[in-house]
């Protein structure tokens, strides 16, 4: 049922509907909690909330809308929106209906005050009307454009506020009426309702009838129900609350320094939680995500040092640099929360005391200056458990490289850039030497269309491999299934046992390995280590021309 519909029945059933203005969804659901029939939708208050300008046709439509939506999203009554003026003549009214219809919105309000409009209490501004003419144009273009049956266009004549009069009042109210109106906004600003409850009885209810007793605030909903009217709107007295409460207590917070000291003046957290649905997530929780499903584990190595990337790194780590404004760690955290990744660890070890980001574990490795990157991964030995994904610290990475990493089946994946073969000639030239990888199936000329669902066993990986022999590069991030990264560790565990003082592949000792010395070590010994393609994507942070370009070409 769309929302018209409710309203339209509060219109058939006795009695008067009872409307409270709200300016966010939130005040919204507590005008619904509170035990209103329908909220008003106020251009007053969301001009003040959303822009904190006045209420003088400043908001579009489109700002409108999105906050009526967001409204309608979170409540179950019905909203009538307050739209000005129509936010144009008769074909921009067209499109307003269409917009809230879709937006879920019961009711529009349009008055014939002209554009810009003015807040009806504004003192000292001054108002003229449209003419009868153009404002029953707007009424018949929204009635004509109307595509949910039960739709409600409420006309409001201002010819109280303007001063011209009864007679010019009642006039507006028959034409609108005539025009299609389904309902009459008289609006007022006068201290007693005795100016209006002569114009309600001199429509002898011809139509319903619409109240804002804002000025004359004496009046009760029973009066103006016997009056003749059908609707009344307290149409401010929320926003007013609010800003005095808040002022209040932002008050005593600036005086007494704690927060303690507004304890008494303020709601609790689980109050907030229960009113924006809190209680509600868990129990879809409960009942939509499975109890077992699979934590993922990321163990970031960021605990080294880079010469040469001095003065850049003086005072912080290099998983720190900032990158339009978010650190490289930053930005890390935030791709791995986008896929639902919460349990991080952190490496540290170079100024290791600026790294104070919350949330995430902390392990140390004082000795950085003399060891590599492995023997980093396993100062955190007892978080490599279950499944898990090792990181570099300082490579930033797309989104769907985590996303297509996460969906392989194998034990053992590593991210690896195919694009290799468009620079590793500059690469050769500046005489870098990055992770290489050589694949059992090499790409060839296709290297760009690798299906990711095809498996691809790495063979071969290291930063002495030859370049003419590799068909990619490794990115610095590998992902593990509990069976892989058991091995993973079983196979350090013996190194270290056996081969402590001796060379370890690429590296003169195991504690100054890398990752992909181990890695291949796994090879060696038969385990199945899968290639996950990607072409570019990535970047990653070893020098001063690298930090640069990831300025130069990451998005804020």
């Amino acid at each position: 049922m769309h929302n018209a519909s409710k309203l339209k029945a509060l219109f058939q059933h006795p009695g008067i509907i009872k409307a409270v203005g709200a300016h966010d969804a939130l005040s919204a659901k507590l005008i619904e909690n509170a035990g209103f029939d329908a909220v008003w939708a106020s251009g007053f208050g969301i001009s003040a909330t959303l822009k904190c300008i006045p209420d003088a046709s400043f908001i579009t439509l489109s700002e409108q809308v999105g906050v009526e939506r967001n409204m309608a999203e979170a409540i179950t009554i019905p909203i009538i929106a307050d739209c000005d003026t129509g936010y144009g003549n008769a074909l921009n009214v067209m499109r307003t209906v269409n917009d809230h219809e879709r937006a879920g919105i019961a009711a529009i309000c349009i008055e014939d005050n002209v554009f810009p409009k003015r807040c009806s209490f504004y003192a000292g501004v001054r108002r003229e009307l449209v003419s009868i003419d153009e404002h029953c144009g707007k009424i018949r273009a929204a009635k004509a454009a109307q595509e949910v049956q039960d739709f409600i266009v409420i006309a409001r004549t201002e010819a109280l506020i303007a001063g011209w009069g009864k007679e010019e009042a009642l006039k507006r109210i028959h034409a609108y009426a005539d025009a299609g109106a389904d309902a009459i906004l008289i609006h007022s600003k006068a201290q007693t309702f005795d100016e209006l409850r002569d114009v309600a009885q001199a429509c002898k209810g011809r139509i319903p009838l619409v109240a804002v007793p804002t000025t004359y605030g004496n009046v009760t909903a029973q009066e103006l129900e016997e009056a003749g009217f059908k609707v009344v709107i307290f149409a401010n007295q929320a926003l007013r609350s609010a800003i005095r409460s808040m002022r209040e207590t932002l008050r005593h917070l600036m005086d007494k320094g704690m927060p303690h000291a507004v304890k008494d003046e303020i709601v609790t957290l689980d109050e907030v939680y229960e009113l924006v649905g809190v209680s509600k997530m868990k129990a879809d929780e409960n009942r939509f995500l499975s109890p077992d499903g699979e934590r993922i584990t990321t163990i970031i190595a960021a605990a080294g040092f880079e010469k040469s990337l001095l003065p850049l790194i003086q005072e912080k780590p290099k998983c720190l640099l900032d990158i339009k404004g978010k650190s490289i760690l930053e930005r890390q955290v935030g791709t791995l929360n986008e896929c639902n990744i919460k349990e991080i660890v952190l490496i540290r070890g170079y100024k290791k005391e600026t790294i104070i980001i919350p949330n995430i574990r902390y392990y140390d490795n004082d000795r950085y200056e003399e060891t590599g990157d492995l023997f980093s991964f396993f100062c955190a030995e007892n978080e490599l458990k279950g499944r898990c994904l090792l990181l570099y610290g300082d490579i930033i990475f797309d989104t769907s490289l985590l996303q297509k990493l996460l969906k392989s089946p194998a034990d053992m994946s590593l991210i690896v850039d195919l694009a290799w073969h468009d620079h590793r000639a500059h690469l050769r030239n500046l005489q870098l030497r990055p992770d290489l990888v050589q694949l059992g199936s090499p790409p060839g000329k296709s290297y760009r269309y690798v299906d990711p669902g095809e498996g691809n066993r790495i063979v071969k990986i290291g930063r002495d491999l030859p370049h003419e022999d590799a068909h990619g590069e490794f990115i610095g991030l590998a992902m593990f299934s509990e069976q892989g990264i058991n091995a993973f560790k079983a196979v350090y565990k013996d190194v270290n046992q056996n081969a402590r003082s001796k060379g370890f592949h690429e590296s003169g000792l195991l504690e100054h390995a890398s990752l992909t010395d181990l890695i291949q070590e796994l090879i060696d010994r038969g385990h199945d280590v899968q290639c996950v393609p990607t072409y570019k994507g990535w970047m990653e942070v070893d020098s001063f021309e690298d930090y640069q370009k990831a300025w130069a070409d990451t998005q804020g």
